[in-house]
């Protein structure tokens, strides 16, 4: 009963529509037929379905009001198979050289007026004004397309309901696998329809639509979940068709969605996405009809730029004649992956765009190109895959020279980022239209993080044509470095043969790339919309807890990366499990996030031979068991709670759970509840109880480091692990008599760990709240008499035990300097590490500065914080008793 209600639904439901179908049930379609008296005159259809046609169905809907070009058209499209006969998504042409033509097309091809048809829209009149013309017609098309969509979801309710009973037409996955998101499309376009119609009922020159069309923009993350879904719902509702006889009938009836036949089933589910092309050819129309000081005029940019964006992402995943071309000989030439690199060429960096086509590896540089004018690259070299070799360097190689810039000038950098950042949104704010000042802004920013992901990478990766010269390109992640090796012996398993290009066939390859290219732009965060998630800011917490899926035993450690600033950047490792098949490392890391998105973890398998290891320092050899990779979503990791997690690497299983700390909240310092303890507690309460000028921990945090950790590669900088740090901070908070044991015993990193954390979680910093705009100000001092004066005179008025504490790390961290050869930490790489933590903001003066962003609290102050520690590390020995001796002669009133 229920599977004849569903198909006396459908047909009823086309009746009222008034499509015309061939067969004796339904004859009466050109009328407005009613419910009942379907059921009196059409008593038949409960019991014999047969009549309905199932080879050339006559659907007809009304000419669809279009703007046409000579791409792909969603109503005439062939049937798209691919090679293996699977459905694939017609390619769509989201580039348009030129705006197109505003014009309809009739049933012979003919052209027709853009003017609507009559009694579409209600209350529209047609008027020389071209805006509204194209309006109106993208309008009555509107509420065309929102009847398609409405035929597609009419057998989605009837099907879910009898999911439910005993005899099920499909199961409710099913159902919800063939008509996924396309509710959800609708539901945004009939809002979208019903806002932009008041206004072209009512339209004059100052109407503004322009955050309409930008709302539909930004939801266009539905339709992406569509496309994703698109082959799984095509290839879903062929099978159900095949096994299930009552949904095949219920198919056949649903014209509207014909499952049954390929092409028109192609061509109705791909109605949404063909809708995505239509839109952006009326925000062309729209931009060419809009004046430049119209409030609509950005708006339309923002969303023209959204949409085509999309389309681009859609056509690179769904197209594989997107990414080909032919060559001379009539072979395609597809392109596999393509990156921006940077290359090693004659002792300096260079960035390079590189291509890897299924026979060659292509390296190029974009040209210099006058504004409006399209982008052309020009090769620099390439090399036949069937020539190419990954070759580490022998004893008679010599390694070419690296340079690497100090930390410290990196951690520069990324401070006049944010702080860039930060002025560009207070000028958003403040609203006063200049939009010239953003734009500046943008222009340094950009020139800024350029030079960073230009100076950044260090992980060489060399490459070499066996009839010719190698090259080396230097990177940011192994993971990425393993991505392109693989990727490319993956193209060298197949049997390749050798290639020579001819000045003209590299010519029009290199031209190509342009078409070709999936990376549009250098990955800066200038280059992003302001729509794109800015990435967290703070400290994410992992614990890595196992790995599962070893085939033999082996050493096994994994490395954390994240991303900052436009690259990856690797921030922990755990220790080397030995000699197993399921490692059980349960360690925990503090890694700092800066704008960062996505996490990835990679599996090595440790290489003990010293025979294997290659002279240059930034290479790494040890084997990558397998990677994975997972986004930082904001609304999943910020939470109290941990949050388990486990990513599939070629079979190996790796289980971590991790959670996100703000940097608003990592501002905020809480006192300890437990005032016999040493963490959050007042380091004066801490000195009188030990009787001591520096508190224990301190001292011996000090003692441990410069014993057996100033030799140490990036002390300080380096994590450690958590539950290190963890049980250290437990031991000292409760004197515990293991202490001194622990200490040597202990990973010296995290012991470094260990202090950094005593001094974040004072109650109040070392320098103290009540002095740190004093701090701010002089630091700032010109004169550097003046500075002199004042640096000194703020050291006097701290507290005692502050100031002694403060003297005694600040000499610590000189003779840690003074290996900088050796441990790669110089006193600006200390001050970048300390300063934050002696200096902070106190929650007042958060406050005070209005400072709401996440990235703008990060920057606020920073670089100030950083100066004041460099100051006093740069400065010759400071001693306590002379400090004192000189505080007769100055006042202590700051």
């Amino acid at each position: 009963i229920v599977f004849r209600l569903v198909v006396l639904v459908l047909a009823w439901y086309q009746a009222k529509c008034k499509h015309i179908i061939c067969g004796r049930c339904l004859h009466r379609a050109d009328t407005d037929v009613g419910i009942f008296e379907l059921i009196s005159d059409n008593s038949d259809i409960f019991t014999d379905v047969s009549c309905i046609p199932t080879t050339n169905p006559c659907f007809y809907l009304s000419p669809d009001f279009n703007y046409n070009t000579d791409g792909y058209d969603g109503d005439a499209a062939e049937d798209h198979k691919s090679q293996d006969g699977s459905e694939t998504m017609p390619f769509i042409d989201e580039s348009p050289t030129m705006s197109p033509s505003l014009c309809a097309r009739g049933p012979d091809g003919e052209a027709i007026s853009p003017i609507p048809p009559e009694g579409l829209l209600p209350g529209v009149k047609g008027s020389g004004d071209e805006e509204e013309l194209v309006l109106s017609g993208f309008l009555a098309s509107e509420e065309i397309y929102i009847k398609q969509l409405e035929a597609l979801l009419l057998p989605m309710r009837p099907l879910k309901a009898t999911a439910t009973t005993s005899q099920p037409v499909l199961t409710i996955q099913q159902v919800e696998t063939i008509f996924y998101k396309i509710q959800d499309i609708f539901e945004i376009h009939k809002e979208f329809y019903d806002s932009l119609l008041p206004h072209i009922q009512q339209w004059d020159e100052k109407v503004a639509v322009g955050h309409l069309f930008k709302k539909l923009a930004s939801q266009l993350g539905v339709y992406k979940a569509f496309v994703d879904n698109y082959k799984t719902a095509v290839e879903t509702a062929e099978k159900c068709s095949q096994a299930n006889t009552q949904f095949q009938k219920i198919s056949e009836v649903s014209v509207g969605l014909s499952l049954s036949l390929s092409r028109t089933r192609a061509t109705l589910l791909y109605k949404p996405i063909d809708r995505v092309t239509r839109s952006t050819l009326v925000l062309h129309d729209l931009l060419k009809h809009t004046p430049k000081d119209h409030p609509d005029f950005p708006l339309l940019q923002d969303a023209l730029r959204i949409s085509q964006n999309f389309l681009s992402s859609i056509n690179e995943e769904i197209d594989p004649r997107r990414t080909a071309i032919t060559t001379p000989k009539g072979e395609a030439r597809q392109l596999v992956k393509d990156g921006f690199l940077v290359e090693m060429s004659e002792g300096s960096r260079k960035l390079r765009h590189v291509f890897l086509f299924t026979d060659l590896l292509l390296c190029a540089k974009m040209k210099k190109t006058s504004a409006g004018r399209q982008q052309q690259y020009e090769c620099k070299w390439y090399i036949p895959l069937a020539d190419l070799t990954f070759q580490l360097l022998d004893d008679s190689d010599v390694c070419p020279h690296i340079q690497v810039l100090p930390e410290h000038e990196i951690e520069e950098i990324k401070i006049k980022i944010s702080v860039i950042k930060s002025d560009i949104q207070k000028e958003k704010k403040a609203l006063k239209g200049q939009s010239r000042n953003v734009e500046r802004l943008r222009k340094k920013m950009n020139e800024q993080e350029s030079w960073l992901l230009l100076h950044s990478p260090t992980i060489p990766f060399r490459i070499h044509n066996k009839h010719g010269k190698s090259y080396l390109f230097l990177l940011s992640s192994d993971y990425e470095r393993s991505e392109w090796r693989e990727s490319i012996q993956k193209l060298q398993k197949k049997d390749l043969q050798t290639c020579q290009l001819s000045s003209v066939e590299l010519q029009v390859l290199t031209s190509s790339c342009c078409k070709l290219r999936t990376v549009h732009n250098i990955p800066v965060t200038s280059n992003k919309d302001d729509e794109e998630t800015s990435g967290l800011y703070g400290f994410l917490h992992v614990i890595v807890h196992s790995a599962k899926g070893f085939k033999e035993s082996a050493n096994l450690y994994c490395t954390l990366e994240v991303d900052s600033y436009g690259y990856f950047v690797s921030k922990a490792k755990t220790r080397v499990f030995r000699d197993t098949i399921e490692p059980q490392w349960n360690e925990e890391f503090e890694i700092e996030l800066e704008g960062s998105q996505c996490l990835r973890i990679l599996c090595y398998e440790k290489c003990y031979d010293k025979t294997k290891l290659n002279k240059d320092d930034n290479e790494i050899v040890d084997i990558i068991m397998g990677k994975g990779q997972v986004q930082l979503d904001p609304q999943t990791v910020q939470s109290k709670n941990w949050h388990v997690d486990v990513i599939e690497m070629n079979g190996i299983k790796v289980e971590f759970s991790m959670k996100f700390t703000s940097r608003d909240l990592s501002l905020k310092r809480t006192p300890s509840k437990k005032q016999s303890g040493v963490f959050g507690v007042k380091i004066s309460i801490v000195t009188k109880r030990e009787r001591s000028k520096v508190p224990y921990i301190v001292r011996q945090c000090i003692e441990e480091v410069e014993k057996r950790g100033i030799d140490e590669v990036g002390i300080y900088r380096i994590s450690g692990v958590a539950t290190d740090i963890l049980a250290l901070k437990a031991a000292f908070d409760t004197n515990s008599k293991d202490i001194l044991v622990m200490l040597s015993d202990m990973d010296i990193n995290a012991i470094a760990g260990t202090l950094k954390l005593y001094f974040r979680e004072l109650p109040e910093p070392l320098l103290t709240d009540r002095l740190y705009p004093a701090f701010m100000e002089g630091i700032a001092l010109s004169d550097p008499a003046a500075k002199e004066n004042c640096m000194m005179h703020l050291l006097r008025s701290l507290p005692d035990p502050n100031l002694i504490t403060f003297l005694s790390l600040l000499e610590h961290l000189k003779r840690v300097a003074d290996k900088e050869p050796i441990n790669k930490m110089s006193l600006h790489n200390l001050g970048t590490v300390f300063g934050p933590t002696l200096l902070r903001p106190s929650e007042s003066e958060v406050t005070k500065g209005h400072i709401t962003l996440a990235s703008d609290i990060w920057s606020h102050d920073v670089m100030a914080q950083v100066q004041v520690l460099l100051y006093y590390l740069q400065h010759p020995p400071i001693s306590f008793a002379e400090l004192k001796r000189n505080t007769l002669y100055f006042s202590t009133d700051v």
